[in-house]
Formats: C-alpha cells, structure tokens, sequence
C-alpha cells in the first residue's frame, strides 16, 4: 500500500484528494498545511488518517512514500527538497519551481537518492493528448516537429475577479517573477517542451498589459505575452498566451515534414491535417467533408468516454497520478521525462527575464517546514 501525503490544503489540494482516492493500492495517510484549520477541514472531507501544521512532523510520523505539493509556487523548492532529504517521492503542483536551477538541483537529488519526482503539468495526459501523442509516436507527422503552436488564454473579463486581485497587493501571485503569467504558462510551455529537442533553444518573447488590465489600474501585470522559440535545427515554436482574445483557446498544434495535428483542449477534439493536396476544385469540397467526419468522430468518442466516466475536468491529473504511482511501484521511468521538466523551466525564466523589467534574482526563502495553501 503506497502512502500518500499532501502539503498545502488549499483548492487544489482537493482535485488531487479527490484523484487520489480513485486510485487503488493508495492511500492518504496525513495532509498539511501551516494554517491547522485548513489541514483540518481537508482532514475532514476526505478518508485521510491524520491532519498536521508541521511539515517536519508529518513526515517523522505519517512516513509517507509520496508527497503531494499544493502550495505557492515560491515554496515549492524549499518543501521538496525536505521532502526527498527525508525519503519521499515527490509531485510538484505547475509551475515546478521559481528558477531553472532550482529544477536542477530537485532533479539531482532524486537521482542520487533513487527517488521520482513529477511536475503537474496534466495537461498532456488528457483523453485526447493520449490520442495526439500515440499518433506522433506512431510515424503520423512523416518525421521530427517542423513547426508547432501553442494557445493557452485565462479569461480576466470578469471586473470584479481582476479588481479583487488587483486589490490584493499581498496574493501571492503577485510576488512571483513572472507574476500571473508564471502562475497559468507552465501547461503551454510544457507542450512544446515535449517535442523540442535541443537543451536551450532560442526564445524571443513580448508581453503587454491589455488595456482592459490597465484600465482597472493593473500596469505590473502582463496578462499578453507572444513567444518566439526556435532551435538550430530549424524547428521553430509560437506561444501565446492572452486573457483578452476570445475565443479563449487551449489549443496545441503541431506539423510535420507530411502532415500535421490539430488538439482542443477545451473541445476534447483531435484533427488529422494531411499534407496533400487534391487537384483542381476537389480541394474546395473533399477537405471540408473529411473535416466533418473527423468531428463527428471526436464526438462518438467524447460520447463513449462520458458514458465510461472517462470524461472528467480532471482525467488528466487521474491519469499522471496513477502513472506516476506506477513508475514508483514497478522502478520504471516518471511520466514526463525530467528532460521536459527541464526544458519547460527554462524557457519560462528565459520569456520573464525579457519581458519583466524587475525580475528579481532570488525567490523569498521560507522554511521548510512551512506550508503555505495554493488556490
């Protein structure tokens, strides 16, 4: 039975619970957080043993085998490194860490001490990522990435919900490097970071505050941002990240020397784009039929999937957690390569180094036996 425990007992801590207990040969043995009442009311809804305010002392006394970090990005480096000092496995809540060598040095320490780490990017384990990926995987693109796009929007329209963050001038958020970007990016940068190859590709980025942000008096905080990414061997990658365009998209596209690949996030909807075209006036009549098909297709599966309770806000955060149990359980490797973790952190330090003019150089240091809860 792999024991489980979770740090930080705010929202989202109750997604991964919640995950947790679908899962078998699991169980939580302690949740934590520095505010008892929040470890307690977690304690309290879900078939947890014990609830703590102590990092330190749910680990001396629960004896997990794995720990679930949800809280603040700006703690997650300090609670993870204590927690694989002290034996753990460890899932990492997006984004993984504040700074690329923080990743490093996380990532080292669970090779030398034979443990597994994983970042929470469930995103790429979604019903249909699964598709795409099995797809790429089985020679569908004709070779290597030549190009891909990845959308990722956060809808700020609402007046009252950017006013009351904006009005909280101690939210956490506000006091990352990357601000509200680096709280939301790390699902579309781990995208691309999936079929990049290189280490430290090339990374161009811009980012703006829309008017609508300034209007409500938010001048530090970019909510637009356009990315350039591109590799010596000619691959090349956009990010786009915007709470104003609409529709709001969470879209991944990806083409290849043959053909190309078209994933909604939102829609749960795959598209084959093929790399041929037919002659004469056939282009304007067969392609559209084709598509059409492929969408109805999308829908009797989505129609399946709902039917077996497949279909969930939170497959993909199902499916990482269980693969992750099972790479603990069988010494087989994590579900995202740590060469992705990597890559991801890079490139979102590379996009806040350019686009935010006071980057500062070193996060707030907690210790570590303080938790903090993550909305």
């Amino acid at each position: 039975m792999l024991k489980v425990a979770i740090v930080g007992c705010g929202k989202i801590a109750d997604v991964h619970a919640s995950q947790i207990q679908r899962i078998g040969g699991c169980k939580i043995v302690g949740v934590c957080d520095k505010e008892p009442l929040m470890a307690r009311q977690l304690w309290e809804r879900f078939p947890v043993e014990r609830h703590y305010g102590e990092l330190a002392e749910l680990l001396s006394e629960a004896r997990p085998d794995v720990v679930h970090i949800t809280t603040p990005p700006q703690s997650h480096f300090d609670i993870a490194r204590f927690c694989l000092e002290w034996g753990c496995h460890v899932y990492v809540e997006k984004p993984f860490t504040l700074r690329a060598q923080e990743a490093e040095v996380l990532i080292a320490l669970a090779n030398e001490r034979g443990l597994k780490l994983t970042a929470g990017h469930d995103d790429q384990f979604s019903n249909v990522a699964r598709r795409m990926r099995r797809l790429v995987q089985n020679g569908y693109l004709g070779g290597p990435a030549v190009h891909m796009e990845s959308y990722f929007c956060y809808d700020l329209g609402n007046p009252t919900y950017a006013r009351a963050f904006l009005g909280d001038k101690y939210h956490w958020v506000r006091n990352l490097p990357g601000k509200l970007l680096h709280n939301i990016i790390s699902h579309g940068i781990a995208r691309l970071a999936e079929f990049l190859t290189s280490e430290s590709p090339q990374v161009m980025a811009y980012g703006f505050v829309s008017p609508f942000l300034k209007s409500l008096g938010g001048n530090e905080i970019i909510d637009e941002l356009r990315v350039i990414v591109s590799e010596e061997d000619g691959t090349t990658a956009y990010f786009t990240f915007s709470s104003q365009m609409r529709p709001l998209l969470h879209q991944f596209r990806i083409y290849g020397p043959a053909n190309g690949l078209i994933l909604d996030q939102d829609h749960e909807t795959l598209i084959k784009l093929r790399g041929t075209k037919l002659k004469s006036y056939l282009e304007q009549f067969v392609p559209p039929v084709v598509f059409a098909r492929q969408h109805l297709k999308n829908v009797a599966m989505n129609v399946r999937a709902f039917l077996a309770r497949e279909l969930r806000m939170s497959a993909g955060m199902s499916y990482l957690i269980e693969s992750f149990y099972r790479s603990i359980n069988e010494g087989t490797p994590p579900p995202i390569p740590y060469r992705e973790i990597l890559l991801t952190a890079r490139i979102m330090e590379s996009i806040f180094h350019q686009i935010c003019a006071n980057l500062p150089r070193e996060h707030i240091q907690i210790q570590p036996q303080s938790t903090l809860s993550a909305d």
